[in-house]
């Protein structure tokens, strides 16, 4: 997998500023198919998320051994940008910008991009892998969907658009006040994009060797994206997979809606990226989150890919 020269070649560099100290996107190229995965900052949450289904020392361990803090660390907010033929695909859109969150370092997708040369009149289309708001916040920006094409289509799961008309968060275990965030954000979501939301069953191919599947489990539509060209795999796993779900595939995430379902997705998500050696990249893994799965034992190892200057 080597730097993507193209899409390298559209960025305008500049001097960073003081809150841009490290890169904030990487090209990787998947076959003849560029992908690039871009930063939409970090969002901080309580390290209790990450598995809620286990003894807190356990957990506190875990921490410790990854030399991360007790209470609460930054979680990697990663969006891609995929171009294949004619077509230029935003795989989920970030945070957005909500200033009654109080997340200044989240949201920062349309500026990321507008650094990276990519036009949003450019985007044919929009994938979503689920509807949580830091996956559709992006695209609530003021003045943002004025500025897409008007024959932009939206791809996401019948499942997920059906689910978020009455959701269900009796088994999630998240902070006070995000359940109603997430279901305000979803329901004016497809209130403002309805028009534009192209819905699949259970697989769709967006374009040549670009095709979303619905997998369950993180939410009852959540759904991956396979880049498969040239004898190159990539799979942009969503929230399917956190820093401790190689390690501990069994740990429940806060933000799972049927976090049993989400465990046995994960699983067969992860040894199928072992057995293929595909490249994989997820929202919540640090940036840019590219890399391999392993087999460790009974569990999994991540990988990391060394980063391509």
């Amino acid at each position: 997998m080597n730097l993507d020269t193209s899409l390298a070649n559209t960025s305008h560099p500049a001097a960073p500023g003081p809150n841009e100290l490290v890169p904030s996107r990487y090209a990787v190229q998947v076959g003849d198919i560029e992908v690039l995965v871009v930063s939409d900052g970090v969002l901080p949450l309580p390290t209790a998320m990450l598995a809620h289904n286990i003894d807190p020392a356990v957990r506190a361990t875990w921490l410790k051994d990854m030399f991360l803090p007790p209470d609460a660390y930054d979680w990697a907010l990663n969006v891609v940008v995929v171009r294949s033929g004619d077509r230029t695909i935003l795989v989920d859109a970030g945070l957005g910008l909500d200033p009654d969150l109080h997340l200044p370092r989240a949201g920062q997708l349309i500026k990321r991009l507008e650094a990276a040369g990519i036009d949003l009149a450019s985007v044919t289309d929009v994938v979503l892998t689920h509807m949580h708001m830091d996956h559709i916040g992006g695209l609530l920006v003021d003045g943002v969907k004025e500025r897409l094409r008007p024959d932009l289509r939206i791809h996401v799961s019948a499942a997920e658009v059906k689910f978020w008309e009455a959701p269900d968060f009796s088994h999630v275990s998240m902070p006070p006040g995000f359940p109603d965030a997430l279901r305000s954000t979803a329901k004016r979501f497809v209130k403002e994009y309805r028009s534009q939301l192209h819905t699949f069953e259970e697989e769709y191919e967006v374009a040549p060797g670009v095709v979303v599947t619905r997998t369950g489990g993180h939410t009852p539509g959540h759904s991956v994206v396979r880049v498969v060209s040239g004898g190159d795999r990539l799979t942009f796993a969503g929230d399917l997979v956190f820093a401790v779900g190689f390690e501990h595939p069994e740990w429940y995430n806060g933000f799972e809606h049927d976090p049993e379902e989400s465990a046995r997705v994960r699983i067969n998500l992860l040894r199928e990226l072992a057995d293929t050696r595909g490249l994989l990249v997820a929202t919540h893994l640090p940036f840019p989150s590219v890399g391999h799965v392993a087999v460790d034992g009974g569990a999994f190892r991540w990988v990391p890919v060394f980063w391509d200057y």
